[in-house]
């Protein structure tokens, strides 16, 4: 049984991947309202932070799986966190200054995408070796619980930190969890083997673990829906604040309670997913979840003034349910189906096909809030996130998974 205890490996898994979750849902409002309040930050500018944070995982994300493969992935957990946490503290000290610039920010994107990049592939691949094969849709609904209490909790506090103490000055809050979750990883006991490095097969590793996804029917096809959703993701990520913040003038601390609404949903996924596969099996759990989240995420298109701007949270609960049920379901799945000297490849590789398009999609939400205005570009992201999803409603493959 999995007890999320501060003695057991898993649970200082646990415990980290809540204080951390926690800062970086403050980071999601705090870095980009820093851009917006306090540098005045145009939406091309805003689509360009947005990219550069995610560019880490075109430029390193496919090396950055033999890496995890070859090495210790404990150590490299514990570092991604200490380095994140250091470079976040630049921010409200160059704020304090008077000398914080949009350059900045865009290096400390850039800098939270590297460690972000090497801390997820490591993060997925460490999981196997802490906790039995027959137990990972458990473990994994665990941390994803975890990490949507934080997503509940963290955009509200952020919100406030922000409207009380400046947005440069709420990074530190992210700062202190990173330092805290490297702190409690460092104290971690898994037996790790990693995979010993050749001379001359970086990429001959590295296409070993992209071939293997690709051939892989339902995780080719997660990859795909994967790719289009972090598009979504990156165009929605300028609407979000440019229509509700800008536009319709929301405060700090209301957007922050807007953007948790989808943990709420979320959390329930989290803790459901287990039963719900156990019961259903693999790919009718992916499968539904998948067609749920098309239907529950249009209604938010009708977002607006007044009672209307219920509609945001409401369909963001009911589709983060659905799909952290789909999310979870497929990652268990892949660290089950994996050879585990493949796992960091093959993590790294699908995180590389799915998140690399993210500079896509927050480059395009910089074009598109230009030239369609706040609402405009909302629309689009909030459409492009419901039929995303719809990569995986028409993969045959997908209902087989087992």
């Amino acid at each position: 049984m999995l007890r999320p205890c501060g003695i057991s490996g898993f649970g200082r898994m646990v415990w980290s991947n809540g204080i951390s979750g926690f800062g970086t849902q403050i980071t999601i409002v705090a870095l980009p309202l820093t851009a917006v309040l306090t540098l005045r930050a145009s939406p091309f500018q805003l689509g360009l932070l947005t990219a550069v944070q995610s560019a880490a995982f075109l430029l390193i994300g496919l090396p950055a799986g033999v890496w995890v493969d070859r090495l210790r992935r404990r150590p490299i957990l514990v570092r991604a966190d200490l380095v994140r946490g250091a470079v976040l503290l630049t921010v409200p000290a160059a704020a304090w200054l008077g000398v914080l610039t949009l350059p900045h920010l865009y290096a400390v994107a850039l800098v939270l995408g590297v460690g972000a990049v090497f801390f997820d592939v490591a993060h997925m691949s460490f999981l196997p070796a802490v906790v039995p094969p027959e137990q990972l849709e458990r473990a994994n609904g665990r941390l994803e619980a975890t990490r949507q209490v934080s997503v509940l909790a963290g955009p509200a506090a952020g919100g406030w930190l922000v409207g009380a103490l400046t947005a440069p000055v709420a990074l530190l809050a992210d700062a202190a969890g990173y330092l805290a979750s490297g702190l409690l990883l460092s104290g971690v006991r898994a037996d790790e083997r990693p995979a010993p490095a050749e001379r001359g097969r970086l990429w001959a590793d590295v296409r070993e673990g992209v071939t293997f996804v690709i051939r892989e029917p339902v995780l080719s096809r997660v990859a795909l829906g994967g790719a289009l959703t972090r598009v979504a993701l990156g165009v929605c990520a300028v609407g979000y604040p440019l229509y509700l913040v800008v536009h319709l003038r929301v405060s700090a601390t209301t957007y922050g309670l807007l953007l948790s609404a989808s943990a709420v949903g979320a959390l329930a996924g989290a803790m459901l997913v287990a039963r719900v596969t156990s019961r259903h099996g693999v790919g009718p759990t992916l499968y539904g979840s998948a067609a749920l989240v098309v239907l529950l995420q249009l209604p938010a298109l009708a977002t607006g003034p007044g009672w209307r701007l219920l509609l945001f949270p409401v369909a963001a609960a009911l589709a983060g349910a659905a799909g952290v049920v789909f999310n979870v379901a497929q990652l268990s799945h892949r660290q089950r189906i994996t050879p585990g000297h493949l796992l960091g490849r093959v993590n790294a590789s699908m995180r590389f096909l799915m998140w690399g398009t993210t500079p896509l999609g927050g480059l395009a939400g910089g074009v598109l809030g230009e030239w369609l205005g706040g609402y405009g570009v909302f629309a689009v992201g909030v459409a492009l996130l419901a039929l995303s999803y719809l990569a995986i409603v028409t993969a045959p493959s997908i209902r087989r998974a087992g």
